[in-house]
């Protein structure tokens, strides 16, 4: 909760970012993690509101529960190919981010990881997932069109309700669940094919 602080640096010898660690530094408007570090934990960076621009390490495996919570001017983010998971609410109400590339190494999105981004226009997710999570997408009221992979057999409830600028939806042949209100009020969806599977 250090408000005035606009930068800082974190050295190499460190391997995890410890949890609530800038939480509510909301002078902080860029920061670099280390190739060094693997983890970073609950919270680290939840509230920093002026932060724009945060380079990620090479080397991290997991992004853990609301790491970037309301990071609301966060523009644009790289997820390096060595994620493999990002944690629940990861992304909760980043109002201010556009695009983003989950890569192939991500297995699992958890529940509400991009809840109410509601500048995020384009997602291209991983393709060794094997669902989309409750409420992941909720509230993108940006987001035009998605193309789920072939590895997703579940969509779960409510991951795109509120997506109100939704068109275009491919859904994969190997889906068999989708549950209640997974497309809630997605105003502008005017036709789906669903597959054989489901």
């Amino acid at each position: 909760n250090c408000a005035n602080l606009a930068s800082t640096t974190i050295p190499d010898t460190v391997t995890s970012i410890g949890n609530s660690t800038f939480f509510n530094c909301t002078s902080l408007t860029e920061i670099t993690i280390p190739d060094s570090v693997t983890t970073i934990n609950s919270y680290a960076f939840s509230l920093c509101s002026a932060l724009t621009s945060i380079y990620l390490s090479s080397n991290l495996k997991y992004i853990l529960e609301y790491t970037f919570y309301s990071c609301t001017s966060l523009a644009n983010i790289t997820i390096p190919d060595s994620v493999k998971y990002i944690s629940r609410g990861a992304f909760y109400n980043c109002l201010s981010l556009t695009n983003i590339t989950i890569p192939d190494s991500v297995t699992s999105i958890h529940e509400r990881a991009f809840y109410h981004c509601s500048s995020l226009a384009h997602v291209n997710l991983s393709n060794n997932i094997s669902a989309i999570n409750e409420f992941t997408f909720n509230w993108c009221t940006s987001l035009t069109s998605i193309t789920i992979p072939d590895s997703v057999t579940v969509i779960k409830c409510v991951s795109f309700s509120q997506c109100s600028s939704l068109a275009y939806v491919n859904f994969p042949n190997n889906l068999s669940i989708i549950y209640y209100d997974s497309f809630y009020n997605c105003t502008s969806l005017t036709n789906i094919i669903i597959p054989d599977s489901v």
